[in-house]
């Protein structure tokens, strides 16, 4: 995912600019350079990642280390960052050192970029272009996360997800997304809380089928002599037998 950024100072211009698209609480820029930690966190990881990549490695752990300090936001500086990205409220993100991010990303509180091994190598996610992880949610692994993913706010996601899927659950499971109310101007989706609930819709089709279970049964059960031939018929028949005997010694006993 090595993609043409341009310059530093480019790069954070854009980062900048791209939360009055996503915050509808922005006013100005000032604000958002001097309030806004999740900008405060970018800016430091852009720093810090170029001094990665030119072997300050110390350096860049420095700053990594200073920047969550004053934001409470773990960005590893070797992790790769596209255009664009925002991190709203910014408290308890974590994206670790081998992972990927596309353009115009956006993460939200209590988001982990996780790995899942000790081993070097690739170990954390990769996400594409567009992709929204709501607030809590957890990706695990080397997976990959294709364009337009969005993640329901606390799930677990430890599989790969094709573009344009919203993934809800623990473990996350892809489900199809409701009608949103209505588009945003710069084209990024918000509405993510409007997502179905698989769990729900499970236990809602079980309850169904035990109501229709039971009246299935109690209907037999009020007219026997309409039971029709079925698989347990030779155990029915035993039974039967078995009540009329008892009832012959029980008669003949008195």
């Amino acid at each position: 995912m090595q993609k043409q950024r341009g310059s530093l100072l480019q790069q954070i211009r854009r980062d900048v600019a791209c939360v009055f698209e996503r915050d509808p609480a922005a006013r100005s820029r000032i604000e958002v350079l001097t309030t806004y930690p999740g900008v405060h966190a970018i800016i430091l990881h852009r720093i810090a990642n170029k001094l990665w990549l030119s072997d300050w490695r110390y350096l860049a752990r420095l700053i990594a280390f200073l920047s969550r300090f004053f934001t409470n936001i773990d960005i590893h500086p070797g992790a790769t960052i596209g255009q664009r990205f925002f991190i709203d409220h910014g408290a308890g993100v974590v994206i670790g050192e081998t992972a990927e991010v596309g353009d115009d990303v956006t993460l939200y509180h209590g988001v982990t970029l996780g790995g899942t091994s000790w081993n070097k190598g690739k170990r954390h996610p990769t996400l594409g272009d567009g992709v929204m992880v709501g607030a809590g949610a957890k990706i695990l692994g080397p997976i990959t996360l294709q364009d337009k993913v969005r993640v329901g706010a606390n799930s677990v996601v430890i599989e790969d997800v094709v573009a344009g899927c919203t993934v809800v659950g623990i473990p996350g499971k892809v489900v199809q997304v409701r009608e949103a109310g209505k588009m945003n101007p710069f084209g990024i989706d918000l509405d993510h809380h409007l997502i179905p609930d698989p769990v729900g819709k499970a236990i809602a089709c079980l309850v169904e089928r035990i109501a229709l279970l039971e009246n299935q049964l109690n209907t037999v059960m009020r007219n026997p002599e309409e039971c029709d031939v079925c698989e347990a018929q030779s155990v029915c028949e035993t039974e039967t037998h078995d009540d009329q005997y008892l009832m012959q010694r029980a008669a003949g006993g008195k």
